[in-house]
């Protein structure tokens, strides 16, 4: 995966959030609040290669199961990817 906009997190009042940054700021009016989990999702967007990678990232870091880190990892993937903040990088749109 590739992150297509551009977005600084940043810490306030203990929440986690992206501030558009650039054109984004001119598309994207507005600002995004990440729990602790998207938060880990969003930093190792670019870093994994696959779903199944960043599952053992979640599993690793939080007591969830393969199961349920895979469901939630896939339905957030499925929406920054529908919204357009992030796109596939693997020709054949696995990841």
């Amino acid at each position: 995966m590739r992150i297509v906009k551009e977005f600084i997190m940043r810490t306030v009042a203990g929440e986690t959030i992206l501030v558009p940054t650039g054109a984004t700021a001119e598309e994207f009016n507005g600002m995004l609040t990440l729990t602790e989990t998207a938060k880990v999702i969003w930093e190792n967007l670019e870093k994994v290669d696959s779903l199944d990678e960043m599952v053992h990232v979640l599993t690793e870091q939080y007591e969830v199961d393969e199961k349920t880190a895979k469901q939630d990892t896939a339905a957030l993937i499925s929406e920054l990817l529908r919204i357009g903040f992030i796109e596939c990088t693997k020709e054949d749109r696995t990841w």
